[in-house]
């Protein structure tokens, strides 16, 4: 560890690896609500966030185990729970006055076709205001989890009941995912 007079230890949330505070300054300068996407080993949370005089505050929220209550049978974690989830949570802000939001992906990597980009395309969709380059988010095909249903259809029985244990577990045929998606994408649209 280094010593020294000017040597200076650097705040304890950026020490553990959770805050970037050069890009987070950035982000309060702006004075904007802003989308926070979280995606965790389980689950996705997204969050409008305003600042505040005593901090954050969160206006509206979305966890991915609200979709379950909407009927979703597919993972809480993937690219088409991740879209939904921020879908969600776009309707929610719309109604609470919010109509533009800029995007806050905390220390994840920017990655093009990531979930990240998967929110920011379901916000937008749902009708916020979130600016983004067309070339950084997943294609629809991905987002609907075409690729998974394609993916089944090429392994025999023994195999999708291997590799598709929990959706088969949840009543879901991984080859209706894309149908399912657009069930519950209805629903959230209805809510």
């Amino acid at each position: 560890m280094a010593q020294g007079s000017k040597y200076k230890v650097a705040f304890r949330r950026r020490r553990e690896g959770k805050t970037n505070y050069d890009a987070r300054m950035k982000l309060v300068d702006l004075d904007k609500s802003r989308l926070v996407v979280r995606v965790s080993n389980a689950n996705v949370i997204v969050q409008i966030i305003n600042v505040g005089e005593n901090g954050d505050e969160t206006v509206v929220s979305a966890h991915s185990k609200e979709l379950q209550k909407l009927g979703w049978l597919g993972g809480t974690k993937n690219t088409s729970a991740t879209y939904l989830t921020a879908y969600l949570c776009a309707k929610k802000a719309l109604d609470k006055g919010v109509e533009k939001a800029v995007l806050d992906i905390g220390l994840k990597s920017s990655i093009k076709g990531s979930k990240v980009f998967a929110a920011v395309k379901a916000a937008n969709d749902a009708g916020l205001d979130v600016p983004y380059g067309e070339s950084i988010v997943p294609s629809d095909d991905r987002i609907a989890g075409e690729h998974i249903a394609e993916y089944a259809k090429s392994l025999d029985d023994n195999e999708v009941k291997k590799q598709f244990s929990k959706y088969l577990e949840r009543g879901l045929q991984p080859v209706d995912l894309p149908n399912h998606f657009e069930e519950i994408k209805n629903k959230i649209e209805k809510a």
